[in-house]
């Protein structure tokens, strides 16, 4: 059996300082700071005029932070299950942006997130706690009514791979990176979580929701292992 969703919760609620580096990001991601980067510059090069961000999962507020670094002013709605999450991300993101703060404590399946009230929304190490794939299309398709014409979806994640062989190899690549990054026990422990946690979905298999959510102009900004980076444009 999987991890409910307070079990999730109160992982979260104790692991805030390690999503607070916004330096070098989350470091059992593959690639971290450089997808922060990729993410942010994306976004502000797609939506330029953007006035407002949902940042869905959004811990301790490194997104929207560095989004804000290049669209200043934004107003910012934080969705996290974790509420000492929240109160992280919104300390720190006060201190970046004039603009509103709106948080939902909640789960991005349940959380209010509107209608046309959003002109980027960003997905960072988030949607792989999605079960079902009726639940990925319910909320792809949520997040496409919640943005406004011309506003673009970002993500970055876990990733599984449709095929055995290349998922072996990918996952062994991973595990290499995790001992490398601390030891063989970093590396159990990581495995142990996301076994218990997690169930990615495959790059194809987004891009296609993405598709058939209703997005458009649809790039994958990058693709490491079991990590990849994507987003698109509601048009």
């Amino acid at each position: 059996m999987k991890s409910t969703v307070e079990q999730i919760r109160a992982r979260f609620d104790n692991d805030v300082e390690r999503f607070s580096r916004l330096d070098t990001g989350q470091s059992a991601t593959i690639d971290a700071p450089l997808v922060l980067e990729l993410i942010a510059e994306a976004a502000a090069a797609t939506t330029p005029d953007a006035r407002a961000v949902l940042d869905i999962g959004c811990g301790a507020g490194n997104y929207a932070l560095k989004l804000l670094e290049r669209l200043p002013g934004l107003d910012c709605t934080l969705v996290d299950l974790s509420r000492p999450m929240l109160d992280r991300a919104v300390e720190r993101v006060s201190r970046a942006t004039g603009g509103k703060i709106r948080i939902l404590h909640d789960d991005i399946r349940l959380a209010d997130i509107g209608l046309d009230s959003h002109d980027v929304v960003i997905a960072a190490a988030v949607l792989h706690h999605l079960r079902a794939d009726a639940e990925w299309t319910d909320v792809f398709q949520r997040i496409f009514r919640s943005l406004r014409l011309g506003g673009s979806f970002w993500v970055s994640d876990l990733v599984a791979h449709d095929s055995p062989a290349i998922q072996a190899l990918m996952w062994r690549r991973y595990g290499e990176y995790l001992a490398a990054l601390t030891d063989e026990a970093y590396r159990d422990h990581v495995f142990a979580y996301v076994e218990q946690e997690d169930t990615p979905r495959s790059l194809a298999f987004q891009l296609d929701l993405m598709r058939d959510s209703g997005f458009q102009r649809i790039e994958v900004l990058h693709k490491n292992s079991v990590f990849a980076a994507y987003g698109g444009v509601k048009l």
